[in-house]
């Protein structure tokens, strides 16, 4: 159901009523639930939610659920982290050995810079692979059997024992090469480097200087492993190895914490992105060296630009949008706001890995990926 909120808006009701209708179709795809939020400039002038929150009560979505957004907390951390640049506190081309040489030992930790931190071109390997043989925390996808995602719903990892994984593994490029590698290691690192140079938490770091800052009411990183209500249940697939597909809103985020551990709303995403790119949040200065990119390799396999915790939409239609995406266990979510301000959205879904894998490995189209695009589109364009 569409919540048309701008009545200064030209004759908006045309418009909401195909945002309606393309949600609609996503959830008609394949998806349980999704929710979604557009503005113009400050306006709100358009809220929908399609689909169910709880597949076993039927439960609907709304669109101001919280949900975890994954590495959109990316944006955050890489925010917060621009912050102490600007005190004095934090030198962007210095070396992490300046800050945390226990962390990245060597002449690795003299080469690899705050900046190849944030960009992903540190060379630092994904922890994640290598978590579980080393501490059989995590699906392997080899193994085909998700069962450990059960097992560890309540472990709490220390994240010097994910970064010490992510170092030791065998490096995924020279420090500065191109194209990057996205690796979550890096943005543990950065949370360390937070908690190192402010003698507190990152958690409270990012809070203090960039979720208090945007003046977000509904943002936080979770202190257990339920979400706060109200939320949907998030359902995870695991391309298919998983059916029917298991809610796990219930888990322990230690296993990505500044890296993608974030709960929010779609209001609050957009009203985030909205002030950083007004610069708002970090200096004009600061928020040009977030939007200095270059060419990494997504986790999908994919190169994308990126830049300092931020990338541009690639889409013929995107024209200037700027953002961040992000999935964890059951849970996804998109948010981009166009450069001049003008236009924002952010959606969730609430199921994962939908996908099926082909001989090879790789993730099958699926209706969801189509509807998913044309809703964007939609979004962006009006």
């Amino acid at each position: 159901m569409s919540k048309p909120m701008n009545p200064a808006q030209l004759n908006p009701a045309p418009l909401n009523a195909q945002l309606d209708t393309a949600l609609e179709n996503v959830h008609r795809a394949g998806l349980p639930g999704v929710f979604a939020e557009v503005r113009e400039g400050e306006d709100l002038c358009w809220q929908g939610a399609a689909g169910l929150a709880d597949v076993d009560t039927g439960r609907p979505v709304a669109a101001d659920l919280r949900h975890r957004v994954g590495s959109v907390t990316k944006s955050f951390t890489a925010a917060a982290v621009l912050r102490q640049v600007e005190c004095g506190a934090v030198d962007l081309d210095a070396p992490v050995a300046r800050y945390l040489p226990a962390l990245v030992p060597g002449a690795r930790g003299e080469a690899i810079t705050v900046r190849m931190l944030l960009d992903h071109t540190s060379g630092l390997a994904e922890y994640l692979p290598y978590a579980y043989p080393s501490l059989k925390a995590f699906p392997d996808i080899a193994a085909t059997s998700p069962q450990s995602l059960d097992d560890h719903r309540f472990t709490r990892f220390d994240p010097l024992d994910l970064i010490g994984l992510g170092v030791s593994a065998p490096a995924v490029g020279t420090p500065g090469g191109r194209p990057g590698v996205y690796s979550n290691t890096n943005y543990l690192l950065l949370g360390e480097l937070l908690a190192h140079v402010t003698g507190d938490t990152a958690e409270r770091c990012i809070t203090r200087d960039v979720i208090e800052r945007a003046e977000l009411r509904d943002t936080g990183f979770p202190t257990e492993p339920a979400v706060a209500e109200p939320h949907a249940r998030m359902y995870e697939a695991w391309f298919g190895m998983i059916d029917p597909p298991r809610d796990y809103s219930v888990f322990d985020m230690s296993w990505v914490g500044p890296a993608a551990a974030l709960v929010s709303t779609v209001a609050d995403l957009n009203r985030f992105f909205g002030r950083l790119l007004a610069g708002e949040i970090v200096s004009p200065a600061s928020l040009r060296q977030m939007r200095s990119t270059g060419p990494v390799v997504s986790q999908e396999g994919t190169v994308i630009e990126y830049g300092l915790g931020l990338h541009p939409m690639d889409t013929p239609e995107a024209d200037g949008f700027w953002g961040h995406g992000g999935t964890v266990w059951g849970a996804g979510t998109l948010a981009m706001t166009r450069a001049d301000g003008r236009r924002q959205f952010a959606v969730a879904v609430n199921l994962q890995r939908w996908n099926h894998l082909d001989a090879s490995g790789r993730p099958q189209p699926h209706p969801i990926d189509a509807a998913l695009a044309a809703f964007y589109r939609l979004a962006m364009t009006g």
